[in-house]
């Protein structure tokens, strides 16, 4: 798969930092992500033939490759701090939004290998896993197969770019295997690593409960008070992520929900 990236945030990144960004994230996609994942694809840095085309599910602007991710300054467009879709065509696309990062502290690299990786792995953003109920372990639904919101907080470097760490075949496995690795990084959070379909602080999951949801109706969990997640989560429903229908945070991923923040139907 070949990913054209577009810079459209007004020099607020140039193509140069642009590029750099785009061979680190290309080293991760082959030295990280393909070994393990069996899927590849290269990013590749092309020109914009308009000054302000305004991609939308039946026409995607200067699209050279398979798929096409957007660099943009402003959340003008339906979406916040970065994510991937498909159009009428079935072509896959995208967005990363600078401000959005920036306003969150996090490094738009990151973002953008968070939705390549992504991309690369659901490119029609469709695909859903059968695992447990993040409340009750004795219950089964269908989890989406989101490579990096589960460790989304969680980041490396390559080259000095900063990329994000993201999920291993076997998190979305029915239990935990002796000495197995969930995430790339297995960074430890109070002696412990990730869980199969679970969270790590900053981060959250989200599923499909067929027995209470309706066509599109996605519910999201986080940690309760994980401030950081709390307010990716707020930027998504602000810019009416379409995915994101129901928010509840928890005191820990097995727990029972103490808190629902916001409830929203598309």
């Amino acid at each position: 798969m070949i990913i054209s990236v577009i810079n459209h945030t007004n020099n607020r990144i140039s193509d140069e930092e642009l590029q750099c960004a785009i061979r680190a994230i290309n080293r991760q996609i082959a030295e990280d992500f393909e070994p393990y994942w069996s899927m590849g694809a290269q990013l590749r840095l092309e020109g914009r033939s308009e000054k302000e085309p305004r991609p939308n599910k039946q026409t995607l602007a200067d699209m050279r490759g398979d798929a096409i991710i957007y660099m943009w300054d402003k959340a003008d467009v339906d979406n916040a701090l970065g994510y991937h879709d498909k159009n009428n065509r079935g072509i896959p696309y995208g967005f990363v939004f600078a401000e959005l990062s920036a306003e969150l502290e996090e490094n738009w690299t990151a973002t953008l290998s968070h939705e390549a990786l992504e991309l690369i792995a659901d490119p029609e953003d469709n695909l859903l896993v059968q695992g447990p109920h993040p409340t009750n372990p004795k219950l089964a639904v269908f989890h989406m197969y989101e490579m990096c919101d589960a460790v989304q907080a969680e980041t490396y470097t390559i080259d000095d770019v900063e990329v994000s760490n993201f999920v291993l075949p076997l998190y979305f496995t029915g239990g935990d295997e002796l000495g197995g690795r969930n995430d790339f990084l297995s960074r430890a959070h109070k002696g412990k690593t990730l869980e199969s379909f679970g969270i790590n602080p900053g981060g959250y999951i989200g599923y499909f409960d067929p027995k209470i949801g309706e066509s599109g109706d996605y519910t999201t969990f986080a940690m309760k008070g994980d401030r950081k997640a709390q307010k990716r989560l707020k930027y998504k429903l602000q810019t009416r992520t379409a995915r994101i229908t129901r928010h509840q945070f928890l005191t820990s991923s097995r727990d029972k929900p103490r808190e629902r923040i916001a409830v929203m139907k598309e």
